[in-house]
């Protein structure tokens, strides 16, 4: 009972500072971890240690599902081989580095088991990332990759951690069986996240009812998830996968009460999940450092700085001699440009919740029933660098950003979103006159919703309303749902076509939902 309480205690508290956070300007998971932190130290506190499934299976697919859905294919199809590289060459750099090096700190440490810890290290986190960067209003393709590098690290990094562990508890595997199991866990999870929100997809396009829509949508990353977990393949590119399909067909896989509804439902899930393991990341910490002895203090410290300097410098050398290298026909302000790009995506490699996952994965004994070298040491050690990385890189992450000046303007942001509105008022007109014959509305009010169609395309404001063409008739309130049908059509055009931006897109859309609901009353 204890533990329920404090654990509920601790969601309260999270809400609370997650809350605050904008008034001191601060980011919330920097807050977070600080606060799960400070409370893990209060005497009498109970310790709270989260499983690994409940962390993979529980928390994460709603969170990786909600990311994933921030990315379009069209932005992703762009970014494709930087990220790549990044997902599969950069996550080998940094375990062998890491594992060299803490080697190096700690020589106790078997290779097998160090290089256990550098895989635990080695990927990005998207849950961290995407909640760092939420604000930043980065340029599409650098926000992508950002994003996009975090998604799909894991699987390379969760290979290797396989690997090493089944090496440090004595098993024998060879770079065959080590390949061979990197293509299990990747293309199957893609696989059956495929299979996953394709159904789902179905399934949301048949309901009817805007609960039973928002349900679907909140059980579908649980689906991806646990059914990947039973076919032993990743769970995370499962649930990254079935978001980023759905995301693709949310304008036509449900109604626009259904998708409000959904986007409502999600956005309270999110906060609370996301809140709540930030802080649990804190608290975590606090709590292995009560079980860690005394004499490994020291060395816990030394590899904890060393680690931490490794992750950057490994970074920031990956990404930033490419952006320094020569190209053909390209001068020196794309060389910058490329180089802020390098500067913003190193300090991006927040670790975060599937670091955390990683580390309590790792096994107590080996197969001889010996515990596992230096396990205590270890979860410390990996579970200190996602604080550091969470609260140093958090909280200067956007101080980064605009101190390079990459951010764009909200003045860009707002005229994209002008310019779109106004090319779905003249799609809307370009149809009007078609409509109005099967809708029976009377020529009044055709007329005066032209005009308001006709200002809308030619006004400077973002928020141009056109329900005061509709005056309760039925055949008025016929026909406008039928405009906004087609202005639907042509928002999903604009974004295939790369006219608009993910973000454009969504409040666009979120806009149309909210007049259709209104119509339907």
């Amino acid at each position: 009972m204890h533990d329920l309480e404090a654990v509920l205690g601790l969601v309260v508290v999270a809400i609370a500072v997650a809350a605050l956070a904008p008034r001191l300007r601060a980011p919330a998971p920097s807050l977070l971890v600080l606060a799960g932190l400070g409370i893990g130290f209060i005497p009498g506190f109970p310790s709270v240690h989260v499983s690994p499934d409940l962390v993979t299976l529980g928390v994460l697919p709603p969170l990786l599902f909600a990311a994933a859905q921030q990315i379009s294919l069209q932005d992703l199809r762009e970014v494709w081989r930087p990220v790549a590289v990044l997902a599969l060459g950069l996550v080998l750099l940094t375990a062998a580095a890491v594992a060299a090096v803490a080697h190096a700190v700690v020589p106790s440490l078997a290779a097998p088991v160090a290089f256990t810890f550098g895989a635990v290290l080695a990927s990005t986190d998207p849950v961290a990332v995407t909640a760092l960067s939420r604000e930043l209003r980065l340029p599409t393709r650098l926000a992508t990759l950002v994003q996009a590098e975090s998604l799909f690290n894991d699987a390379t990094s969760l290979v290797l951690f396989e690997v090493a562990v089944a090496a440090a508890v004595g098993s024998h595997v060879t770079a065959g069986e080590a390949v061979g199991r990197f293509v299990l866990l990747a293309f199957g999870g893609t696989a059956a996240g495929a299979v996953t929100g394709l159904a789902a997809g179905a399934a949301l396009r048949r309901a009817s009812d805007p609960s039973v829509q928002a349900a679907i949508a909140l059980v579908t990353p649980y689906v991806a998830a646990v059914g990947a977990q039973a076919a032993h393949v990743s769970p995370v590119t499962a649930v990254i996968v079935a978001g980023l399909l759905l995301s693709r067909r949310r304008a036509r896989s449900r109604q626009p009460e259904g998708r409000l509804l959904a986007g409502s439902v999600y956005d309270v899930v999110v906060l609370v999940l996301e809140n709540a393991i930030f802080a649990v990341i804190g608290l975590e910490l606090a709590s292995f450092l009560h079980d860690l002895r005394g004499s490994d203090t020291g060395q816990t410290i030394a590899l904890v700085a060393a680690t931490t300097a490794t992750l950057l410098v490994v970074r920031a050398l990956a990404l930033g001699v490419p952006a320094l290298l020569p190209r053909k026909s390209a001068g020196a302000a794309d060389r910058a440009g490329r180089l802020q790009a390098g500067i913003v995506l190193t300090w991006a490699g927040a670790r975060g919740v599937i670091p955390l996952a990683a580390a309590l994965s790792i096994p107590l004994a080996t197969d001889s029933g010996a515990p596992f070298p230096h396990r205590a040491m270890l979860l410390v050690a990996a579970t200190a660098i996602v604080v550091i990385t969470l609260v140093v890189q958090g909280t200067t992450l956007a101080p980064l950003v605009h101190r390079l000046g990459v951010a764009t303007s909200p003045g860009e942001a707002v005229d994209e979103l002008r310019r779109a509105r106004r090319a779905l008022a003249i799609a809307a007109l370009d149809r009007l006159d078609r409509l109005a014959s099967t809708t029976q509305a009377s020529a009044d009010v055709v007329d005066r919703m032209r005009r308001d169609l006709q200002q809308q395309a030619t006004s400077n404001r973002d928020d141009t309303d056109v329900m005061a063409a509709v005056d309760g008739a039925v055949a008025a309130a016929r026909l406008r749902q039928e405009l906004l049908d087609v202005e639907a059509e042509e928002l999903a055009r604009l974004r295939l076509a790369g006219e608009i931006s993910a973000e454009t897109f969504r409040r666009v859309q979120r806009q149309l939902d909210i007049e259709h609901t209104r119509l339907r009353g």
